[in-house]
């Protein structure tokens, strides 16, 4: 009996050794819905990387405006940000700091973390809203550019064709986002600050600036 009783305790780890690198080892399904998309390969890369999850099934839907929501999420994971080192007298709520926000939506934990990473954004956001473009890119800037401690840069700005159309409190957070390369005018030489941006442009972005901090660590203190 005891010979038995160490054998299936040695064949149950077994067992669960061999799942647990089944796990390791399973590959991503890839989205079904970016095979025409510019910067599908970025986009798999977040993928395969736990920093987006699409909408399962397959879709990443990378042509829909990203909502407020979907933006918090989006630049939590990616940056790793989290409030392990707060210690809290209560446990926080999403709306004590979103007066919109549900307390049990999907995004209520992100909506805790971003509250302290620095980034300003309204008590009255909506989670619902879709962020232009201009919107998410400030908020990417300022989150990069902290999480990667960077160094202030001279700036010699480049021509925007519809630079007119910039919130002024984003324009010089724009053209940082030019210089580190995390986007690119179009053809006409326009950001289009007041579009929506859409899944697949901000995915893009968020890998770029993964890029640059990866080519640009933060400087070591001795």
């Amino acid at each position: 009996m005891k010979k038995r009783s160490v054998l299936m305790k040695a064949t149950i780890i077994a067992l669960i050794m061999l799942t647990l690198v089944g796990q390791c080892f399973a590959g991503v399904n890839p989205f079904t819905d970016t095979n025409d998309t510019v910067g599908k390969d970025k986009i798999l890369s977040l993928q395969e990387q736990g920093i987006i999850k699409g909408y399962g099934n397959g879709i990443f839907a990378p042509n829909a405006p990203l909502t407020a929501a979907q933006g918090i999420q989006l630049l939590v994971n990616a940056f790793d940000l989290n409030i392990d080192n707060i210690r809290f007298i209560k446990a926080p709520k999403a709306s004590d700091y979103f007066k919109n926000a549900d307390d049990d939506a999907w995004y209520a934990n992100a909506f805790i973390i971003i509250t302290f990473s620095g980034l300003e954004l309204p008590s009255d956001l909506d989670p619902d809203a879709k962020w232009t473009r201009e919107e998410f890119t400030s908020h990417l800037v300022k989150i990069m550019e902290t999480k990667g401690n960077l160094p202030m840069i001279n700036l010699v700005p480049v021509g925007i064709t519809d630079d007119d159309q910039l919130n002024v409190l984003y324009s010089g957070v724009i053209q940082r986002a030019l210089v580190y390369k995390l986007v690119q005018l179009d053809t006409n030489g326009s950001f289009r600050p007041k579009e929506s941006i859409t899944r697949s442009d901000a995915a893009v972005q968020v890998y770029n600036a993964l890029e640059y901090l990866k080519a640009h660590p933060a400087p070591t203190v001795q």
